[in-house]
């Protein structure tokens, strides 16, 4: 069984953020065959811009962001929630992995095997802001994992003082997400 690279990308910038800490865990109790990368350039990325979104023409942080998405075999997007919907930055980025107006290098995110999670303070935990990434990712014509969803209610909660992930049942379900993914990537290879 070869294993599969995993581009994770935190949708929050926050140094401590328990978004980024839930990537961590996923590393951590990866229950086997992904190499799980955490992408953290997601500050470099500029607002999108049509009038440069050209293979000539982009910043290099946003080509290597592309890069790097086509290059995966999957990825693993722990989204905070803002105002009942996703980051203005995890948009951003994702704005600019969902295009090819050229018609010659292909869309990074199109038909890419993606699973989706998040933590957040409330009851709630980032419900709205899933939905509306699941929403964006029809159009784009992104592999979403369906299930198991992962809402990780009252995170400070389910994390240490240190960061790490301790509750058991949030640990099992970041698990089988992530053999949920690997199970769809292994289905298009």
């Amino acid at each position: 069984m070869t294993e599969s690279t995993i581009l994770a990308i935190s949708g929050s910038l926050r140094a401590d953020s328990h978004n980024t800490q839930l990537l961590r865990a996923a590393q951590k109790f990866n229950p086997g065959g992904l190499e799980i990368e955490i992408y953290e350039g997601l500050r470099d990325i500029p607002p999108y811009d049509f009038d440069i979104d050209t293979p000539d023409r982009r910043p290099v942080a946003v080509e290597e962001l592309r890069r790097r998405v086509t290059e995966a075999d999957g990825v693993l997007i722990a989204t905070p929630e803002f105002n009942y919907s996703v980051p203005g930055v995890l948009k951003n980025a994702i704005d600019w992995l969902s295009t090819d107006w050229t018609r010659t290098e292909g869309v990074p995110l199109r038909r890419k095997p993606t699973a989706i999670l998040g933590a957040g303070p409330g009851a709630f935990g980032t419900v709205r802001a899933q939905l509306a990434l699941r929403q964006i990712f029809v159009c784009v014509d992104v592999d979403v994992v369906v299930k198991p969803e992962v809402h990780v209610f009252q995170a400070k909660d389910r994390f240490d003082a240190d960061g790490n992930l301790v509750d058991e049942a949030t640990i099992g379900l970041v698990q089988g997400l992530l053999t949920a993914l690997k199970d769809k990537i292994d289905a298009t290879a």
